[in-house]
């Protein structure tokens, strides 16, 4: 069964769940990083037919990058084992399941926003984003827990 968040509850997490996200994003940026530096060396050997490879820095980057990918794979799981939900781990954004007038809808966060400012039907998604304030006329809409 799905946990349901008051925009207060949603909101008390965002610090904690900050971290997570951040140090999952830091992580993937760091794989992309060396994941180019391989097809980098990839490259290199098709164009000169071969080349000499230093076979420990090969091996350290490749470790590395398992490790990475275990990094982001606890971070994300952390996060969701709130209840919330990572949407896009490249914009940094997460959602986090509500109910507003008993239909299930999800508040939405992105990293660098301040508060939870914006919610969207389960069926649309970033694009679909709507101001809490501006739809309810009020800071605190009528999102019931579950």
């Amino acid at each position: 069964m799905a946990r349901y968040f008051t925009l207060r509850e949603a909101e008390s997490l965002i610090p904690a769940l900050r971290e997570c996200l951040e140090a999952a994003i830091d992580a993937k940026d760091r794989i992309g990083v060396i994941d180019g530096e391989m097809q980098e060396l990839s490259a290199r050997i098709c164009m000169a037919g071969g080349i000499e490879v230093n076979p420990d820095q090969v091996a350290r980057q490749k470790f590395e990058r398992i490790t990475l990918m275990r990094s982001v794979e606890a971070a994300v799981d952390e996060i969701q084992r709130s209840g919330c939900l990572v949407k896009d781990l490249d914009m940094g954004l997460l959602d986090f399941p509500a109910l507003l007038d008993g239909v299930e809808v999800y508040l939405c966060w992105k990293l660098g926003e301040t508060k939870i400012e914006w919610w969207h039907s389960t069926q649309e998604g970033y694009s679909g984003r709507r101001r809490i304030i501006d739809e309810f006329n009020s800071g605190e809409p009528n999102l019931r827990p579950n």
